[in-house]
């Protein structure tokens, strides 16, 4: 056995390294860096090359547009990472996670996606950049919409060629992602050009974030005109620095309260470029995509936290602060139409503005969403398993509760990375470390056989599992929410 593992792809040798019980191979193209010419194009297939590629260093971010200090780095964004318990081997399951948040960030290199617990449990752990902010989802008139989505594809189809040389079986893959990673699953669901990519597919926190045409033509027009650009296009677009339209999307997204009255819904969310269903790229939502037979249902393990909306009241400064008011508006903006206002007012009669607040925005951005996913994929013949996550997240002195995203370090057993710290605290609890293995051993069953081990979640039944200190198989939890939207799929954003 060499003392590097070396692998050859169709595109060259690439030689990784080992860890403990697994190799790594990191910052592998799987398109062209999307720069000059093939800025804002679909991806280009990659180049080969000649002689051994070191694999051992992540390929540079995406430039992010969020309020965290990355350096600018390089431009070979387009690359995905290989964790691999032995690339000698044959037939392993592969899970591939798409490491997106809110459309604006994908960093495969985040400490919170370290594979090694997963690897080392037998499964191949591919995880990838891809564009996004106005780089994969400004919807521009000379050029694909939804590039972020298409780079996805291409990494996949990478995969499908590639995989086997590190001891995967391309039969075996499951795609997975929480938050705007899991609303990419979701979308993969639907599209044409996915198809025979993927076998299963796990999505934490569904969001329902999607724009019309209309919508995103406004947007993407406002946003060219903040930058002083021609018009929106591409080609005017192309010149600009991307971590300078990284930082003005920020801002932008930041100011987006301003367009209420003619965006509507989308002014809420903090993300003004989303995926657009335009037709062509993306047909449809996969809500009715599923339930319309227009779409194959799958093999899923869905899911979504309690307390989903928590973590951005409280690291907004929002949380204890929201009034009536602000009840009102999230009920006229979020709630079902025509009546959902008044629903949520009967369902929850005890509720202050801060109940409703957080039970709406959770509802509306995340739990209903994943809900009716489950729903949805088994009425188009898939099998769905539902999980809600009810331990409190110890940081803080649990004022997260059962948070967004809290469940991720829990499924990779990263609770020593920093999100993982941030919400679980430095010294895991034994019931932390006990429901770690718990997620991460229903992921491995997932990815290796399609059964999450307990119920599906069937029409009528709602069977969920509930992961607590105790968790348990029982009916959906949030039946008076799920009953709310009842015949409500989430509808994509649109001009108010």
């Amino acid at each position: 056995m060499s003392e590097q593992p070396k692998v050859r792809t169709t595109e060259g040798v690439v030689q990784g390294r080992r860890r403990q019980r697994h190799a790594v191979f990191r910052g592998i193209p799987y398109a062209q860096p999307p720069v000059g010419a093939l800025r804002f194009a679909a991806p280009a297939p990659p180049h080969r090359w000649e002689g051994t590629r070191q694999a051992v260093e992540f390929g540079p971010v995406v430039p992010l547009s969020l309020p965290i200090d990355v350096p600018p780095q390089g431009t070979d964004w387009l690359t995905l990472n290989v964790g691999t318990p032995d690339p000698g081997a044959a037939g392993l399951p592969v899970l591939v996670w798409i490491p997106v948040g809110g459309y604006l960030s994908a960093a495969s290199s985040d400490p919170m996606f370290d594979p090694a617990a997963l690897a080392e449990s037998g499964v191949v752990v591919v995880t990838i950049n891809c564009r996004v902010g106005a780089e994969g989802f400004a919807f521009l008139d000379d050029v694909p919409p939804n590039r972020g989505l298409l780079d996805q594809i291409a990494a996949l189809e990478w995969v499908q060629r590639n995989i086997a040389a590190f001891g995967g079986d391309p039969g075996q893959v499951t795609v997975a992602g929480v938050s705007a990673g899991a609303g990419s699953v979701a979308a993969l669901l639907t599209m044409k050009s996915a198809r025979g990519l993927f076998r299963r597919t796990i999505a934490h926190s569904v969001p329902g974030l999607h724009s019309t045409p209309a919508l995103a033509r406004q947007v993407t027009a406002a946003f060219a005109d903040r930058l002083g650009a021609a018009a929106p296009t591409a080609e005017a677009l192309r010149d600009i620095d991307p971590w300078h339209l990284a930082a003005e999307l920020t801002s932008f997204n930041a100011g987006l309260h301003a367009h209420r009255e003619s965006w509507g819904r989308l002014t809420e969310t903090g993300t003004a470029l989303c995926p657009v269903v335009d037709g062509e790229v993306l047909p449809e939502t996969p809500w009715p995509a599923l339930t319309g037979a227009r779409a194959s249902g799958t093999e899923l393990l869905v899911g979504h936290a309690r307390d989903e909306f928590r973590y951005f009241s409280v690291m907004s400064g929002r949380y204890g602060t929201f009034t009536e008011e602000d009840a009102h508006a999230a009920l006229e903006l979020h709630a079902p139409q025509p009546d959902g206002a008044r629903a949520y007012r009967a369902a929850f009669p005890q509720a202050g503005p801060e109940e409703l607040v957080e039970t709406v925005y959770s509802d509306a951005l995340f739990r209903m969403p994943s809900q009716k996913l489950a729903e949805a994929n088994a009425a188009a013949g898939g099998t769905s398993y539902l999980f809600e996550l009810c331990w409190v997240a110890p940081a803080l002195d649990g004022i997260l509760g059962a948070c967004h995203s809290l469940d991720v370090p829990l499924a990779f057993g990263t609770l020593d990375s920093p999100v993982g710290t941030q919400l679980i605290g430095e010294e895991p609890t034994p019931e932390a470390v006990a429901l770690s293995r718990e997620l991460q051993e229903a992921w491995v069953r997932f990815v290796t056989t399609g059964d999450a081990g307990w119920s599906a979640h069937r029409p009528g039944g709602h069977l969920t599992r509930v992961l607590d200190t105790e968790s348990k198989t029982r009916p959906y939890p949030e039946q008076a929410s799920r009953q709310i939207w009842e015949g409500h799929s989430p509808a994509p954003f649109d001009l108010s």
